[in-house]
């Protein structure tokens, strides 16, 4: 899968809601829940980060969820991406972008959702053939303002930013032509998976989802 293909899945993906969640799941006894409760609430792609031990189980668990579309985030390395192909996952996030890392995508045929930062970044990207990449840390590195400015010269490349974003801030993003999502953390507060509540989670999770999105 080249670069370009997956970009054009990775778009897909992107449009499917305003926000793709980005979990970190501590206790694989929370993934299924977790998950059927932010589909539930009309957000069904959802970035599993592997920090944790369960990282990779949980994908597993989060998979067989109907309606669902599950990635792993925090991809760093080709074992990385081999081993969250074999877990299930349809799409992967990095941080950034290495040769190494988007040679694994390729040949594992894993569409990825590459990091940058700054102009020469997205430029390197855009040249491999990546239009979709994400923007990462988004808020620590100039946030809306500064992908507003850079849709200007790089209109070629739109974006998932992620990093600090809240609900409040969120429209600052959506609003933006080059923006086809945002990534938060905030639609599953580790409070409420602590305790179980997944309601509070859907509710969340239907608030996002009704965010306006201008792309």
């Amino acid at each position: 899968m080249t670069p370009a293909e997956q970009s054009l899945k990775a778009a897909e993906i992107c449009r499917l809601a305003p926000v793709v969640p980005v979990l970190v799941i501590d206790d694989l006894a929370h993934a299924r829940p977790l998950a059927e409760a932010l589909i539930a609430g009309g957000l069904p792609a959802l970035e599993v980060t592997l920090r944790t031990p369960c990282a990779l189980d949980a994908i597993r668990a989060m998979a067989e969820v109907p309606g669902g579309v599950v990635g792993a985030g925090t991809l760093l390395t080709p074992a990385d991406v081999k081993a969250a192909k074999a877990a299930g996952a349809t799409f992967g996030v990095s941080p950034g972008a290495t040769d190494r890392l988007i040679a694994a995508c390729q040949d594992e045929g894993l569409p990825l959702l590459p990091g940058a930062a700054t102009a020469s970044e997205i430029m390197a990207l855009l040249e491999v053939g990546y239009s979709v990449q994400k923007f990462f840390p988004a808020e620590q590195a100039g946030g809306a303002a500064y992908l507003k400015a850079i849709g200007a010269p790089i209109p070629q490349v739109s974006f998932c930013p992620t990093g600090g974003i809240s609900l409040k801030i969120a429209p600052d993003y959506l609003g933006l032509k080059n923006i086809l999502c945002v990534g938060g953390s905030w639609v599953a507060p580790k409070e409420a998976m602590a305790q179980g509540d997944w309601a509070a989670i859907t509710m969340l999770a239907r608030e996002a989802s009704a965010l306006p999105r201008s792309s």
